[in-house]
């Protein structure tokens, strides 16, 4: 062997980066907890952003990313009226556009559902706004443009932790201490220029819910992304683009608090593992070559950085997976259910189940869309739900380290994908979503089939 594996998955080719405020005027509805008590917030924590990165130099085959600070889409509706907007602005290919939101959940309610005359005009003004600011970003990322490369390490950060608790024979979203060790996973990309090697962006995809601010939070907040973000720009000099991963069961220890200290003490943990990861990167355009041995006390291996090719294929591809649907209460059972909740939790029970049946008639499987994009050696998968971290785990397993999953992209975020077993626990996001038992490893099959891997395991 003389040269290491592709420890770095690296493309080269035209990038660009550009970044837009889209923090929400007080007067658009911001509830997305069932025990808030406020509908809207009286302040901001930190500005929400969205941030586009464009890969490639072509106008008809370049791929389009763009990620927002925002919740999740309360409904299809909703959600395709934005990127519609976006992608006939700029004449992209549906399969070229990721529409990604990092789920904080202390940003804007993003639906209809409840809301008065006023509050709905509101939220259409809103909605324009993030369209067009998306639009601009991309198209500043376009004329910014340069030659470039994209290459990727791998870090590790201990935020986040199972979620699925079960207290007294009841299953509920919280802290599991005593679960298995989970993914803390961190994929960190790091874009170059080539022709002075210094960085023009940072991307971040790591597994965790943005929970930590909880029902009683009554400010606008990107949660620990944004000290993230801020902690890798003052060290590297240039945006970061945060992409939230296969977080369906992960979330942070401490969460549901209204003290933002703690989502600013979650956040630069998460930023300084980003640094950490960086840290442990070759220099860039290089990779380790074996240099030969040096006799010693043992026979000492040498490697060192030499320059590397690298790739400059760029594809993308939109798969639907055809997911079979668990059966789905009628609103009478529903509202039996949670007779005994407070109103207001009740009421976001039955919002989110009623979203979730929209446009999807009983007895018929779930029509879900996957976007895959191979990135030089490596991989984006998108989808719009929420999946279960066994997601990215069997990915990279198959396909390499190099994988980024991404929930909440291009849909509504209401379809949960668990695993298996929590069928059988029962836990929140089984009965909460469509999808029936076996939906994640469809996923799978059909995020691999792309790439050239067939699943051969799974989930637990």
């Amino acid at each position: 062997m003389t040269h290491a594996p592709s420890d770095q998955s690296r493309f080269r080719g035209a990038i660009g980066i550009a970044r837009r405020d889209v923090t929400p005027p007080l007067e658009v509805r911001a509830r997305c907890w069932g025990a808030a008590e406020h509908e809207h917030a009286t302040g901001v924590h930190r500005p929400l952003t969205l941030t586009a990165l464009v890969l490639g130099a072509g106008t008809d085959d370049a791929l389009v990313l763009i990620s927002a600070d925002l919740t999740w889409w309360r409904s299809a509706a909703v959600e395709h009226g934005v990127r519609r907007r976006v992608l006939d602005a700029l004449a992209l290919d549906p399969a070229r556009l990721m529409l990604h939101l990092v789920h904080s959940h202390a940003g804007p309610t993003l639906g209809y559902e409840g809301a008065d005359e006023r509050q709905r005009e509101a939220l259409t003004g809103y909605l324009a706004t993030v369209a067009d600011a998306a639009v601009a970003a991309t198209r500043a990322a376009i004329e910014t443009r340069v030659d470039a490369q994209l290459e990727w390490g791998v870090g590790w950060s201990g935020l986040a932790a199972d979620r699925d608790l079960t207290v007294d024979d009841r299953m509920v979203v919280g802290w599991r201490p005593d679960a298995p060790a989970v993914d803390g996973t961190l994929l960190v990309g790091r874009v170059t220029a080539l022709a002075d090697a210094r960085t023009l962006a940072t991307i971040v995809n790591y597994a965790c819910h943005p929970t930590t601010l909880g029902p009683a939070n009554r400010l606008l907040s990107p949660d620990y992304v944004g000290a993230t973000r801020e902690v890798v720009e003052d060290a590297t000099g240039a945006p970061c683009l945060f992409l939230q991963g296969a977080s369906g069961e992960l979330a942070p220890r401490e969460q549901y608090v209204s003290d933002v200290a703690v989502a600013e003490r979650h956040g630069r943990g998460v930023g300084h593992a980003t640094l950490a990861a960086l840290g442990t990167m070759t220099p860039p355009g290089t990779t380790l070559a074996f240099d030969g041995l040096l006799e010693s006390g043992a026979a000492l291996g040498i490697w060192s950085p030499r320059p590397a090719a690298a790739d400059t294929s760029l594809a993308a591809e939109r798969v639907v997976v055809p997911l079979q649907r668990q059966p789905s209460p009628s609103e009478a059972e529903l509202a039996a259910t949670w007779s005994g909740l407070d109103g207001r939790a009740s009421a976001e029970r039955r919002d989110r189940a009623r979203g979730l049946r929209a446009g999807s008639e009983d007895g018929r499987d779930v029509e879900y869309p996957v976007w895959v994009w191979r990135v030089g050696g490596a991989a984006l998968v998108a989808h719009p739900g929420e999946a279960y971290s066994w997601l990215q785990q069997e990915l990279r397993r198959r396909h390499g380290p190099h994988v980024a999953v991404l929930n909440c992209t291009n849909g509504p975020g209401f379809m949960y994908l668990p695993t298996r077993s929590s069928y059988d626990r029962q836990a929140y996001p089984a009965w909460q979503t469509l999808a029936a038992a076996g939906s994640l490893d469809r996923v799978a099959e059909a995020a691999l089939a792309p790439l050239g891997h067939p699943v051969l395991e799974a989930s637990t």
